[in-house]
This record gives structure tokens, C-alpha cells and sequence, in this order.
């Protein structure tokens, strides 16, 4: 009597099928879950908040704007020129984003005019780069004559990417004596005299 034989090819086919569904179900629910687990690691880890509709957008741009700082100022005068510098105002408070002025009160001492020329500096130093000057007496070189007083402007705006944890930038300001200039313009005056009197003489 012949032994029947049983086919297991279909259950085999079976089981391959489904096994490669359910290989599909499983990486459909991974790559699903990527998303939470890519807000968590981003919110827990790295600090970085996720807002969870376009909705609240709005009014996570709108904050920078919202945002004010303190500027203070101060000024130095090398000692070799015969200035009094000061800032007229030495505090601000201002908004991000928006432009302000205040003004530096400059006072030659000397009998004699003098040129000179300022150099800014802004602590901190890595708020320097969101500190932008859109007018400034130290664009270029100064002259003031003897006993001359003046109100220099400065016009700046904070730009909205300063750190967060800025809250106070200081403008500085270092008055140098420009011999160059100071030398070349005694000379102009020295020489004025000279030039009238050959075409006076006889």
C-alpha cells in the first residue's frame, strides 16, 4: 500500500506572506513613531522646543520683537588729547529691532584745533556682531576747534538675534589723537599767512 504524501508547500507560502506583512506593519509603526520620538530627543536633550501647530507660529516670531535690553555707554580720551568726552546719557533701555540715537559730549580743551578719531567697542564681545550702527562719529576722523564744543550722534539698532541672555551691552568709545591730521592741519594754518604776503609785497 502506497504511503500518502502531504504537501506543505501552500502552509509554507503562507507563512512567508504573512511573515512579510508583518515585517511591513512593523516598520509602518516605526517610521510613525519617529516623529514623538524625534520632538522628545529635540525637547529633552538637545533643549530645543517644538511647537506643535502652525497656529502658535505667530506668536513664537513676534517675541524677539518684544524683547528690550539695556545699553549702557561710556567713553575714554587717550591722554594725549586735550579733550573732555563724555556720554550725554549713560543708560538706555531699548527694544530689539528698533533704531535709537544718543549723543557723546566732546569739548576741546587745547588753544590750538585738534582732529581726533574714536574707536567703539562693545562687551560683551559676542554681542558685538547684533550691535549695528547706522550713523556714528567714528565713521570718521573729528575736528574741533580750540574751545569748540560739540554733541556727536550715534544712531544703532539691536538686532532681534542677540543671545538670549544678553540682557546688557555696553557701547565704548576710546578718543585718540589723529596726529596726521592735527599736523597737517597746523601746517594749513601756519602757511595761510604765507601765500597773502609775497602778493602784497612790491
Amino acid at each position: 500500500m502506497q504511503e500518502e504524501r502531504v504537501d506543505t508547500r501552500p502552509a509554507s507560502k503562507t507563512f512567508g506572506i504573512g511573515k512579510l506583512v508583518g515585517i511591513s506593519i512593523a516598520a509602518f509603526a516605526f517610521t510613525f513613531s519617529l516623529v514623538p520620538l524625534y520632538r522628545i530627543a529635540c525637547e529633552k536633550v538637545f533643549g530645543i522646543r517644538l511647537e506643535n501647530s502652525a497656529v502658535s507660529a505667530p506668536a513664537t516670531s513676534a517675541t524677539p520683537a518684544e524683547r528690550w535690553v539695556t545699553v549702557e555707554f561710556d567713553a575714554t580720551v587717550n591722554s594725549r588729547l586735550p579733550w573732555s568726552f563724555r556720554p550725554n546719557e549713560t543708560r538706555m533701555r531699548v527694544q530689539v529691532g528698533e533704531q535709537y540715537e544718543t549723543t557723546y559730549y566732546a569739548h576741546n580743551d587745547s588753544t590750538a584745533p585738534v582732529v581726533g578719531s574714536a574707536t567703539p567697542s562693545v562687551a560683551p564681545a559676542r554681542a558685538s556682531g547684533f550691535f549695528q550702527k547706522t550713523e556714528c562719529f567714528c565713521f570718521t576722523a573729528q575736528t574741533l576747534e580750540a574751545g569748540e564744543t560739540r554733541d556727536m550722534p550715534v544712531r544703532f539698532i539691536i538686532d532681534p538675534s542677540l543671545p538670549p541672555d544678553v540682557n546688557t551691552v555696553t557701547l565704548s568709545y576710546t578718543f585718540f589723537k589723529n596726529d596726521v591730521l592735527t599736523s597737517r592741519l597746523a601746517a594749513q594754518a601756519a602757511a595761510a599767512p604765507g601765500r597773502a604776503g609775497p602778493a602784497a609785497a612790491p
